[in-house]
């Protein structure tokens, strides 16, 4: 537990503000950056700059060898192969190359499912793609308090026979861990390809994707220390060729002429014009921070430290609570009697806590739930007791101000 606690002091921005208090509970939205990924991204600027794969002097092939290096990184850490691994600029484009790239495998009248907790880069490119061929779109249920209803789901997508099933491996919203292996399972039997939304799911739980045996899984870097505008799209090497490509250009191809042209086969194929180099570079540094922590160690200490939460919000008359208690990654999504969640929000700001309020782009699941938006507290293995404490008295003062 000292040694979770004692990498706080990587985070720059945690221990720079103290003359102002500054209490980051916001995770869910991003993650802070240890020294070693920042420094990492100056380091490249200053010292590597070059293009990669295009270039036979020396600086071209050192950038290149980092650049490939972090592709085989992530795949060992995922367990999977590392031509398997796609990059991306987020969660968010993953989804739409993968929903662009299958469109010409679907037809009139098929169906795609999602689950009514997903963030609404995991619903609109399916509508969109609805839209486009026709398709039917159908959503797993939840219950009244925000969980997946694991048995209605399991009977809508043997009914349905859906052709994609796409869910969320963590709602970004409720923090609910979803019950994807189940998902996952049945999908397949019903010959359905799975999609995966891991953004907020994968630096809490480090996924072994040859076990989850999901078709696609999709991350963003900046959720899990690394930078902004870099993501992950995992795909199982066959189904991951069979797509179709969204970006053209340089890079992604075999062979040009006026005529006709083809193109390499992935992850090349999905990875046209220079890629965010010192992104991946940053990412590749992150990955090494994550490597350095015992696993085990950090999925106790976050549950103890979610734990302690839910114990202080629950002794305050007037919280109510959204979402999976008991399987969750470490976020409290919550409101306080009829106030408005942006008034709540406002005033604790002025104390200097960082959380996040509205409806977290899940609008059809707050709507599920019959409110307009919620308090978000999205907790990191680089938050602790003090943080979480600091929060409590704000809220309460908060509250006493809402009340007068």
């Amino acid at each position: 537990m000292c040694l979770i606690s004692e990498l706080r002091q990587q985070f720059p921005i945690l221990t720079s503000k103290n003359e102002d208090p500054f209490i980051y509970l916001d995770s869910g939205a991003t993650s802070q950056k240890p020294r070693q990924v920042i420094k990492a991204i100056d380091s490249f600027y200053r010292e590597q700059n070059a293009n990669v794969h295009r270039g036979l002097h020396t600086l071209s092939a050192e950038a290149t060898s980092a650049f490939e290096l972090a592709r085989e990184k992530i795949a060992n850490f995922l367990n999977v192969q590392s031509k398997e691994i796609v990059w991306t600029a987020g969660a968010t484009d993953s989804i739409n190359i993968i929903a662009n790239g299958i469109k010409a495998q679907l037809k009139q009248g098929d169906v795609i499912c999602v689950s009514a907790l997903e963030h609404h880069a995991n619903i609109v490119p399916w509508q969109e793609l609805c839209k486009q061929k026709g398709c039917i779109l159908k959503v797993l249920p939840i219950t009244k308090s925000g969980i997946l209803d694991i048995k209605s789901s399991v009977e809508l997508i043997f009914e349905q026979k859906p052709k994609i099933v796409a869910i969320s491996h963590a709602s970004n919203a409720l923090g609910n861990i979803q019950p994807v292996e189940k998902i996952i399972e049945v999908a397949h039997e019903v010959e359905a390809t799975t999609v995966v939304d891991g953004a907020q799911a994968f630096m809490h739980l480090r996924p072994d994707l040859r076990k989850l045996n999901c078709d696609f899984y999709v991350f963003s870097a900046h959720k899990a220390l690394g930078p902004t505008g870099l993501g992950v799209l995992y795909g199982k090497y066959d189904l991951l060729n069979a797509l179709n490509p969204l970006r053209f250009g340089g890079e992604m191809i075999k062979e040009v002429s006026f005529e006709q042209t083809s193109f390499q086969d992935a992850p090349s194929k999905f990875e046209a014009g220079t890629p965010n180099i010192s992104g991946v570079i940053g990412f590749s540094a992150a990955l090494d921070f994550l490597n350095s922590i015992n696993h085990n160690d950090l999925l106790k200490y976050e549950k103890t430290l979610y734990h302690y939460l839910l114990t202080q919000l629950n002794g305050i008359n007037g919280i109510i609570i959204y979402g999976d208690t008991e399987n969750n990654i470490g976020t409290v999504s919550f409101r306080y009697k009829n106030e408005h969640h942006f008034d709540l929000a406002t005033l604790l700001n002025g104390y200097g806590i960082a959380i996040r309020s509205g409806h977290h782009c899940t609008q059809p699941l707050m709507k599920s739930l019959g409110i307009d938006g919620t308090i978000r507290v999205s907790l990191a293995f680089y938050n602790n007791r003090d943080d979480i404490d600091a929060f409590i008295h704000a809220l309460k003062e908060s509250i006493d101000l809402l009340e007068i």
